[in-house]
């Protein structure tokens, strides 16, 4: 029998600049990247550590990725999201939606250097 797992277990961020956007998420969140072409697109992909939970993804540069602020909103998890924001900020990025107090955790957006939509979680401790 198939162990049961979350549903998700991928994501791609569109990239116009893949330079740019690296820089970004390693100047806001401190990530490191490996780089690669995969199926002839450009590729960052996240840190990912097997046996541990959430998922990983990529910063993807390629015809297919588009930048938006519409569309699905991915979370990133933070263990302080005032200095993340103030980082995104810092780093080129803009506030969408200030930090809030959603009953489980605080939650943020802002639009990276890129033009997407990124969310943060922050859980009350």
């Amino acid at each position: 029998m198939a162990k049961k797992s979350n549903p998700v277990v991928y994501f791609e961020i569109p990239a116009k600049n893949m330079d740019r956007a690296m820089l970004f998420y390693k100047s806001v969140f401190n990530f490191d990247f490996a780089k690669e072409i995969i199926d002839n697109n450009e590729m960052a992909l996240f840190p990912f550590t097997e046996g541990t939970s959430g998922i990983s993804g990529a910063l993807a540069k390629g015809e297919i990725y588009k930048p938006t602020k519409e569309g699905v909103l991915i979370y990133f998890k933070t263990e302080n999201i005032d200095e993340t924001l103030r980082l995104s900020k810092e780093n080129g990025g803009h506030i969408l939606y200030p930090k809030t107090d959603n009953g489980i955790g605080f939650v943020a957006e802002f639009e990276d250097t890129e033009g997407n939509r990124i969310a943060l979680y922050q859980a009350i401790e």
